[in-house]
């Protein structure tokens, strides 16, 4: 039994979050993107709505919205919905509640955290979802060959990105302090049964963080070299090339900015296929040993979060363009970038576990007194809400692979030449610099922006795909 003092703390603290404790957002989205990789977006809208039916929506409506829209090249919606987010997320980087309110908000957010687990918390989005959602936004206005559009957006992913870089900063020099007032600290490679090598993969370790993308900067590049700002596109590719300094892509944009532009009657093309989904995440429940004394040690069963990558969605390695192979660079990984933010925030996680462990081992020690016939060395209560929160945005495309092409203007036919997804579709290049934006669900190829609509519109409620 936990006591009066306890329940008082986690009453406050459930008010102050709302319903989060009580959401499965993770068996919401298994139902959303089911019906996503089935081509069915109406379907997957309308499932975001009904889990979504309080007036006043959170930050994930948007963020899922927003990326069901922009598959279904309903992009001045996605925009919307979008602009939404993106407005949640800067007034929350700007409030500074004073007072009893700041301290209120503290305590509710902080104390529910402790006590019960991280659903509690308010959900600010994970640092990677900020800044790709900014780029998302820029990837919408350039499919509709919207450059002026969209450098507002590339510019605000770059102040974003030194945002979270001062933030961080300031996250690791507190961890640094709190690791030496407490001594000896539990680590993520002691938790038994916890999958680390999911996060030591060398392609995790090796990011350079967990919220800096290459593709976001090859595209500012790209965006700022369509605009004639050479200075600025020069760099944005030196920024990517530094993220990613294996990637010869990169390193010949660079070099590229020195030669002749296409001729009248060609077009340098970006081809942007963004494949699968963000990954879930999951909760796991690790054994964590509480010492309570020089003699009792009981074990507490903690939730921690893993994330589990998309596997529905075929790899693919080329295109053919009019027939000839063109290889693809997977330029981004949002699964990696998601892996290396857990990853690095993986001893705050453990911290706040660890509370929980202890508090739950002293009721254990205390119920082993009140009753010894049935004294137990393992936690026995069963605790609904130890669980690990499984709230992430589930709608954002995994992988983005590129080619950099010189194409004629006019029609061209393009096809995957891999099962489940080879079947041909022609593209409009008429630009003299043009984005070109597909999305790929399992066997689903949805076209996004104006080279792929026709002179009608698609009525905002119904998302159109390429392979219909």
């Amino acid at each position: 039994m936990r006591s009066l003092p306890f329940v008082l703390l986690l009453c406050v603290a459930i008010q102050l979050s709302g319903c989060a404790a009580y959401r499965n957002y993770d068996l919401e989205m298994q139902q959303t993107t089911e019906q996503m990789t089935r081509g069915n977006l109406n379907g997957a809208l309308a499932l975001v709505e009904m889990h979504n039916p309080w007036e006043d929506k959170d930050l994930l409506y948007y963020l899922e919205k927003g990326a069901i829209l922009s598959a279904g090249s309903v992009l001045p919606d996605s925009q919307d919905a979008w602009r939404n987010a993106d407005r949640m997320i800067f007034q929350r980087e700007e409030a500074n509640p004073s007072g009893a309110l700041k301290l209120l908000a503290r305590f509710g957010d902080e104390m529910g955290t402790m006590l019960v687990n991280d659903k509690l918390r308010r959900y600010e989005g994970y640092d990677y979802e900020k800044v790709m959602l900014t780029t998302q936004m820029a990837l919408n206005q350039l499919s509709v060959n919207d450059f002026a559009g969209a450098r507002a957006d590339i510019k605000k992913t770059h102040e974003r990105e030194a945002l979270i870089a001062r933030q961080r900063e300031q996250q690791y020099e507190a961890a640094e302090e709190q690791a030496k007032a407490q001594g000896k600290t539990l680590h993520y490679k002691d938790l038994e049964g916890y999958p680390v090598a999911l996060l030591e993969a060398p392609q995790v370790v090796e990011l350079k963080n967990g919220y800096q993308s290459a593709f976001g900067h090859y595209l500012a590049g790209f965006t700022y070299e369509a605009l004639g700002e050479r200075a600025l596109a020069a760099a944005g590719y030196r920024q990517a090339i530094e993220l990613r300094p294996d990637m010869p892509l990169l390193q010949k944009a660079l070099r590229n900015l020195d030669k002749p532009p296409a001729k009248a009657d060609e077009s340098d093309v970006l081809l942007i296929i963004q494949s699968g989904l963000a990954p879930a995440r999951s909760s796991v429940q690790v054994p964590i040993p509480v010492r309570l004394n020089e003699t009792l040690v009981i074990i507490a069963p903690i939730s921690f979060p893993v994330m589990v990558p998309d596997a529905v969605t075929p790899n693919f390695s080329h295109i053919t363009v009019d027939g000839r192979k063109q290889p693809l660079v997977v330029i981004n990984s949002v699964t990696d970038m998601s892996m290396r933010t857990l990853r690095d925030d993986m001893p705050e996680i453990i911290s706040r576990a660890m509370f929980r462990a202890n508090m739950a081992a002293i009721g254990q020690a205390q119920e082993n007194e009140r009753n010894p016939a049935k004294a137990s060395l393992i936690v026995t209560q069963h605790d609904p809400f130890e669980e690990a929160d499984t709230r992430t945005w589930r709608a954002l495309p995994d992988k983005t692979l590129v080619a950099r092409l010189r194409l004629k203007k006019g029609l061209h036919t393009f096809r995957f030449a891999t099962a489940p997804i080879d079947h041909p579709f022609e593209l409009r290049v008429d630009q003299d610099r043009q984005i070109l934006h597909l999305r790929v669900f399992r066997d689903q190829v949805y076209t996004v922006g104006s080279a792929f609509v026709p002179n009608h519109k698609p009525a905002p409620d119904k998302p159109a795909s390429a392979d219909r």
